[in-house]
C-alpha cells in the first residue's frame, strides 16, 4: 500500500483530512468515485467487521455442510475409537513395532 505524509496531503486541502478524521471521504474524478480516505481507526474497523463476516460465513457453510451430510456422526466415531482403543489396550491389536504386522 503506497502511503504519504499527512503534511503533503494537507497542503492540498486540510478540510478533506478533518472530515475524513470523522468518518470516510470519497474522492471523485470526473465525477466518478475514485478513492476513500478515512481514519485508521475507522479502517481497523471495517477490517475487522470483514474478518467477522467472512468467519459467519465460513461458519454457515460449516453447518450447512455438516447437516447435508452422510458421514458417520461424532458419537459414533468416539464410540467406534474408545472401541478400537480398549480392544488394543487389552492387546488384540498390536502396532507394527511390537509384532511386525498390525
Amino acid at each position: 500500500m503506497q502511503h504519504f505524509s499527512v503534511t503533503e496531503i494537507q497542503n492540498t486541502d486540510s478540510e478533506v483530512l478533518n472530515q475524513a478524521a470523522i468518518e470516510p471521504v470519497l474522492l471523485t474524478a470526473e465525477s466518478q468515485p475514485t478513492y476513500v480516505i478515512m481514519s485508521v481507526e475507522n479502517y481497523e474497523q471495517l477490517i475487522n467487521r470483514l474478518a467477522q463476516l467472512e468467519d459467519l460465513a465460513i461458519a454457515q457453510e460449516a453447518q450447512t455442510a455438516l447437516s447435508t451430510s452422510r458421514m458417520v456422526g461424532a458419537e459414533t466415531f468416539t464410540a467406534e475409537l474408545k472401541r478400537l482403543a480398549a480392544q488394543d489396550s487389552d492387546g488384540i491389536i498390536l502396532n507394527r513395532s511390537n509384532t511386525g504386522r498390525v
